[in-house]
């Protein structure tokens, strides 16, 4: 379908008149030829703590609203079950024995929290609580011709984080443009036509539900109170309000709704905030419109796009010419069957831009649904679990150039500290603190209500890899002695929780799980989940433990904790390769209840962590090749992307690219089945679970910078996994630990160039790709040792580096 060239040259030269900044060298649109049929074509806007997602409808048009503190629910003291710490000794006493069908019958019963926790998902009106919509701005057009439209486009600016609706109506060009203010903290719609007079429509705001919808002094406002669970009147309060500035014709405020009829052109100007974090809430919508009602729109556009591209144009990656004749939809069915490098790329930036409008520094962390959901009770309530999904919401953070916004995770980890306190002496009679599996804006920490997937109790402490992981890629110390009390209690549960198992008197967790995966004790075939010593745990606990003492050493710090950790970690389990071949998920070689689990958890040491490496370690690296073959390529969006990590880890750049492919198949038409069946990625590339939960956007994001750049090894290793269809390319601004910015550039799958920016003082060592015959070090040949480059760096020094 033809692209109308009134609206082209209409955009370019509004661009261009608007931001000061550099032009982007890749053009990153996602676009359609229709308008969104289901939310999951519609296109994401935000600006970390509120968003909209605009539908592109011509006659009537549905605009998703939502702010990150809108949550139901409220603080649940009931959660603590002081009884269950009773049930402890006997739990443990039977898998000892192993009697571990008859321990996870107790903890059914007996070891889970009090109340409903998350109401198996459906907490919108439990304590727990949900993640929720705002609600929905409703425009009602009306145009003079009642003819079809033509040349119709819907589409996304990455470069510029905005939004652009375009068609041709009885001979009238209409454009409308959508953002999320960056600088201003307001959402913005503008819509216009060449032709005067012709903007005609009706305005209202709705809600399912608790919801007051009114007009006052011109403006629309839509007000309500969540339900705090209780129904105790004291859950979170919000307010909406949207104001009108229209440029000829009338504006009207009747039934609840603004009209708007013969206008030139009209600016539609929302603002919404909550009580959860600003008591404020109502003056501060209020001040956010009145500082904006009189300021020049091209002034504020180039407010917000400056502002957003602060963050987005630190990171390039190209791969390939953008093939942005195609509609998004068209190019993500074919990129099944044809090779499309660069929107590999476009899918890489869109993780970026999702992240940046997704979270900002001083916001909530992203959830489940990151900042949009489009329903009141949101699939999984929208919250964090925390056996992989929002920290896979952060593994892009670092290495894609975005360090500050890993603050929210961090900020939300160390706020966790008290609760868990409460929890780990409640129900385990331990010290430090502890976080299970799932948690919330209330800080929820204890066994949620079903073992069998509940019982995991190194949630926290699978967050203190991101606190470590921040200032890996920092080397800020003044950050590290922040956290490092937070390291040291997460440390400090598992020292004084831990019991020696039976067999080889090694140190293990018990109870526990492998998220989320059962196995058949022996004679059996009821499903079994709770155990003593899941390899997830114990790689975790290695890693915690590694972390809090690298943390000490370089703050000069001995304590007890340190000395408890140094006596405690020989005795942890080692890692066990079953003698046909695979990584064991559990202690013994149990056989699973479904081999196929979209859960790898056994393979954390692999990714994120770093105890599984070819390099180092590579009978542990074939055993997890190995768990790789045997567990298959299937699972829902976010374990396809989990395993082009791992597969980018074990160097196989060619089996990553199959699993991202497998990641970027067409998910809509497919059944939405928990067995993966309808897993994939949407029109909008939103990542299908199914449902969308956006945990796969940020880890195929993340595996496509795992591709390109490694940096967990002590090295710095450039086109580790690069595949066969990525032959020739570049990228810059890509960050590795120890401190440091990389850019690379590479022709027929060799590289010929890199440029490094340390952002510290630090020495690097950088490993000479194979074939690599000679180095140069800003234009002098390098010594190269044991196949390694050393590289002694001041901070904001520059480093230029040939490959010959």
């Amino acid at each position: 379908m033809k692209f109308n060239l009134f609206f082209a040259l209409f955009a370019a030269l509004l661009f261009a008149g608007c931001t000061n900044a550099t032009p982007p060298k890749q053009e990153l649109v996602l676009w359609h030829d229709s308008p969104a049929q289901v939310w999951e074509q519609t296109l994401p806007l935000g600006n970390g703590r509120i968003g909209m997602m605009p539908d592109g409808g011509i006659d009537a048009e549905k605009i998703v609203l939502n702010d990150i503190t809108m949550w139901s629910g409220s603080k649940d003291p009931e959660a603590l079950n002081p009884e269950a710490i009773d049930y402890l000794p006997k739990i443990r006493q039977l898998l000892l024995e192993g009697k571990n069908l008859e321990a996870q019958e107790m903890m059914y019963q007996h070891f889970r929290c009090q109340g409903q926790g998350s109401a198996f998902g459906n907490g919108k009106d439990a304590p727990y609580g949900c993640f929720q919509m705002v609600g929905n701005l409703n425009i009602k057009y009306d145009y003079p011709a009642k003819t079809n439209a033509e040349d119709y486009r819907f589409s996304l600016d990455l470069n510029d984080a905005l939004a652009h609706t375009s068609f041709t109506k009885g001979g009238v060009n209409y454009a409308r443009e959508y953002y999320v203010s960056h600088s201003e903290d307001v959402m913005f719609i503008r819509l216009s036509a060449d032709k005067k007079q012709s903007i005609h429509f009706n305005l209202g705001l709705s809600r399912p539900e608790r919801t007051e919808v009114f007009i006052k002094d011109n403006a629309l406002y839509m007000k309500g109170q969540l339900n705090d669970g209780r129904n105790d009147n004291k859950g979170v309060r919000y307010v909406t309000k949207v104001q009108l500035i229209n440029k000829g014709g009338e504006m009207a405020a009747q039934n609840n709704e603004l009209s708007v009829s013969d206008a030139n052109e009209v600016l539609i100007m929302i603002s919404t905030a909550t009580d959860m974090l600003d008591a404020n809430y109502e003056t501060t919508v209020e001040k956010r419109i009145a500082d904006v009602l009189n300021t020049n729109y091209n002034t504020l556009r180039k407010n917000h796009v400056n502002a957003y591209q602060e963050k987005f144009h630190r990171v390039e990656l190209n791969l390939g010419q953008q093939n942005n004749t195609l509609t998004t939809n068209t190019r993500l069915k074919q990129f099944q069957n044809q090779d499309d490098p660069s929107f590999a790329a476009l899918y890489f930036q869109y993780g970026r831009y999702l992240m940046i409008c997704g979270t900002n520094e001083n916001s909530m962390p992203l959830n489940l649904q990151g900042l949009w959901a489009n329903t009141v009770q949101t699939p999984w309530n929208g919250d964090y679990h925390l056996n992989i999904n929002v920290q896979m919401n952060y593994w892009p953070a670092e290495v894609c150039n975005l360090s500050e916004l890993h603050k929210p995770l961090i900020d939300f980890t160390k706020s966790l500290v008290p609760s868990g306190t409460a929890t780990a002496e409640t129900f385990y009679g331990a010290d430090g603190w502890v976080a299970h599996v799932i948690t919330n804006p209330w800080l929820f920490t204890a066994p949620a209500e079903h073992a069998s997937w509940g019982a995991t109790n190194t949630g926290g402490a699978w967050l203190c890899e991101h606190l470590w992981e921040h200032y890996a890629f920092t080397q800020d110390k003044d950050y590290l002695k922040s956290i490092y009390p937070t390291l040291a209690g997460a440390s400090e549960f598992f020292l004084t929780n831990m019991i020696a198992e039976p067999k080889n008197g090694w140190l293990v967790t018990a109870p526990s799980s492998s998220p989320e995966n059962g196995f058949f004790l022996p004679g059996s075939r009821d499903a079994v989940y709770v155990c003593m010593g899941p390899t997830m745990d114990v790689q975790i606990i290695t890693e915690l433990f590694t972390n809090t003492l690298e943390a000490a050493k370089i703050l000069g710090l001995e304590d007890e904790t340190t000395h408890n950790i140094r006596e405690t970690l020989p005795k942890l389990p080692p890692m066990q390769v079953s003698p046909k071949g695979y990584l064991q998920e559990w202690l013994e070689d149990y056989e699973e209840t479904d081999v196929h689990h979209r859960h790898v958890s056994h393979l954390y040491g692999l990714y994120p962590s770093n105890q599984i490496s070819p390099e180092r370690t590579p009978e542990l690296a074939e055993a997890a090749r190995q768990t790789l073959e045997r567990r298959g390529d299937g699972g829902t969006g976010w374990s396809r992307a989990w395993k082009v990590n791992f597969w980018a880890r074990l160097l196989d750049g060619n089996r990553a690219y199959k699993l991202l492919k497998s990641l970027l198949q067409p998910a809509i038409g497919d059944a939405v089945l928990m067995d993966g069946s309808g897993s994939g990625t949407y029109p909008n590339l939103f990542c299908a679970h199914p449902p969308f939960q956006i945990d796969g956007n940020f880890g195929g994001t993340a595996g496509i910078a795992e591709m390109l750049i490694q940096s967990h090894d002590g090295f710095i290793e450039l086109l580790p996994a690069i595949p066969d269809e990525w032959a020739t390319g570049n990228y810059k601004g890509l960050k590795v630990r120890g401190g440091a910015e990389v850019s690379a550039t590479w022709q027929n799958n060799r590289l010929q160039n890199a440029e490094i920016l340390a952002s510290t003082d630090n020495t690097f060592r950088l490993k000479v790709p194979a074939g690599i015959a000679s180095v140069k070090i800003d234009g002098k040949t390098a010594e190269i040792k044991d196949g390694f480059v050393t590289l002694e760096m001041k901070q904001d020094q520059k480093t230029v580096l040939k490959f010959e």
